[in-house]
């Protein structure tokens, strides 16, 4: 009897996932934790417009989701002030980033990305058979301008940018980044993640056309629109690009309450400003806390704080070790100068004040290593 044959590219990649759960780290710990603010999921929830639309459609889900998107991608067409033929609707930010490089990379083709940058995307690069080439960080930033010159260098055919960026909340103004983008090579397409532009201030997403080729921007209802559970993002691109996805996309992975969910989250403003006044109260009092244990925090235009421990990685990995065993929750960057830092979500009061209890604690103990 014989098992499966599997790819000489698949048999050359280990089993990996890209991030530890926390519902596994629970198991482990055999206890629950106290506060669960190291996802970057929105702890304040959805619009109660969305709660109630996707109540409502759970007795419909005996029915698939509509596999065009119709009406989610007309709302965000007009919430963008772009054509629905520039928007495709996805699992999330990751379930699209897998159907681009399914569409665009092979075997050997180059493709760049900050050294430590959100590894989902490089953990997609690998299963299709890229060369993946990073670039550091700049101050913490990532940096456009040495992305492009090594996408020129290597022929690259995708340029990954988040913008802020995860894990270190750093941001570019758009103006910037357009500027940066005038030596983006021919051929090369930069994908800009957006995720987190919702908690930005005003100007940092970048005045791209929607149907500038060099370019496909990413969005997603998981952050700042609470939906991280619900598996809802979508991304902007030229419509020969947006169009090539129905290629390869599965056309009825959309959840149904997740599209009405969505929808209605889409059409509350209202919820939206009071989120973003409750995260950036939270990045404040992060950012507090870091000051008073002797700690400095990063400037973020994100939902979660970058803590700069002051040592190198493993003081950083010691502290998240002992705040993970008080039952917080958190994580870090991967890859150094930045995985000096532990990263922070913002949470509620309850969950500030969890972390703020364990912070001096899990101090103490790394110091003791």
């Amino acid at each position: 009897m014989t098992g499966p044959r599997y790819t000489p590219l698949v048999q050359s990649l280990p089993a990996t996932v890209p991030f530890v759960g926390p519902e596994t780290q629970e198991r482990q710990r055999g206890a629950p934790f106290v506060a669960r603010i190291g996802a970057n999921e929105s702890i304040f929830g959805p619009s109660p417009r969305a709660i109630k639309a996707m109540q409502r459609a759970a007795g419909e889900i005996w029915m698939y989701g509509d596999p065009e998107n119709y009406e989610l991608r007309h709302a965000l067409s007009a919430h963008h002030g772009v054509a629905p033929e520039n928007i495709v609707v996805g699992e999330g930010i990751d379930g699209l980033l897998g159907y681009l490089v399914r569409l665009l990379v092979g075997p050997g083709d180059a493709v760049v990305t900050s050294d430590g940058a959100y590894p989902t995307f490089n953990y997609h690069v690998a299963g299709f058979g890229g060369n993946l080439h990073k670039v550091p960080y700049r101050d913490d930033h990532e940096d456009p301008a040495a992305m492009f010159a090594k996408a020129a260098e290597v022929d690259a055919k995708l340029v990954y940018l988040a913008n802020p960026d995860n894990p270190m909340g750093t941001w570019h103004s758009g103006t910037d980044i357009m500027t940066a983008m005038a030596v983006l090579p021919e051929g090369c397409l930069l994908v800009l993640d957006e995720a987190y532009v919702e908690c930005a201030p005003e100007g940092t997403a970048a005045p791209v056309a929607a149907d500038d080729p060099r370019v496909i921007r990413m969005r997603t209802f998981s952050k700042v629109y609470g939906m991280a559970g619900a598996r809802v993002g979508y991304a902007i691109g030229a419509p020969e690009l947006i169009s090539a996805f129905n290629k390869v996309r599965n056309h009825f992975g959309m959840n149904r309450a997740a599209q009405a969910g969505a929808l209605a989250a889409l059409g509350d403003d209202e919820w939206l400003a009071q989120v973003r006044v409750r995260i950036a109260e939270a990045r404040d009092r992060i950012g507090q806390i870091a000051q008073a244990n002797g700690l400095k925090p990063l400037p973020s235009a994100t939902n979660f704080v970058a803590i700069d421990c002051g040592r190198d990685g493993a003081f950083a990995k010691a502290i998240l070790d002992a705040l993970v065993e008080l039952g917080v929750f958190v994580r870090m960057p991967f890859s150094a100068p930045q995985n000096r830092c532990i990263r922070v979500s913002c949470g509620g009061k309850a969950e500030i004040a969890a972390f703020e209890a364990a912070l001096p604690k899990a101090l103490a103990t790394a110091r003791a290593v």
